[in-house]
């Protein structure tokens, strides 16, 4: 099995845009933040369900130093010149653990020049090889009722999913097995 720490793959997005799926690292907490006053406020709301103006240094620090055990994030960069920029992240925290398996909560959220490229499936793509690895059988995500482009990147994974309305949310859940 590959460590996640160092997990790191070249891509290129249907536009052509050359990318790189890459672990999060703690020197990542500048272009996390340079990548958060980009995103537009509905997106902002739309990943965590409340209008957040700033990322606060414990969140920084939430985002970039985690375990790679109980919760695994990937960023997704370009380059803009000599600078590595990020566009997407994508995480998943483990929330329940038996002995038969974990289950997961999983989260996206993608820069909204670039969104519609695929970058959302491919870090699911990557983030449901990781969590197979790590024994996680079961990704939740609680997403908008709004939010069709999330929807529709876990109906596409192709891995049997249920999902349940609460108001104006969508408990989704994926088998990973």
């Amino acid at each position: 099995m590959n460590d996640p720490r160092h997990y790191f793959v070249i891509d290129t997005l249907r536009n052509g845009t050359p990318v790189t799926i890459r672990a999060i690292r703690p020197e990542d907490k500048t272009r996390l933040v340079s990548a958060f006053k980009k995103l537009d406020r509905e997106s902002v709301y739309t990943r965590f369900f409340q209008y957040v103006t700033e990322l606060t240094d414990q969140a920084l620090k939430r985002a970039t130093e985690i375990d790679f055990d109980r919760e695994v994030a990937l960023v997704v960069t370009t380059n803009l010149g000599d600078e590595e920029i990020i566009i997407g992240t994508g995480r998943y925290v483990v929330f329940a653990e038996t002995d038969a398996g974990r289950s997961a909560e999983v989260a996206f959220i993608v820069e909204e020049d670039y969104q519609g490229l695929g970058i959302a499936s491919r870090i699911f793509r990557h983030l449901v090889q990781i969590g197979r690895q790590n024994n996680v059988l079961r990704f939740t995500a609680d997403v908008l009722s709004g939010n069709q482009a999330m929807l529709r990147v876990f109906a596409g994974s192709g891995l049997p999913m249920k999902q349940q309305r609460d108001g104006g949310v969508v408990q989704v859940t994926l088998q990973l097995e």
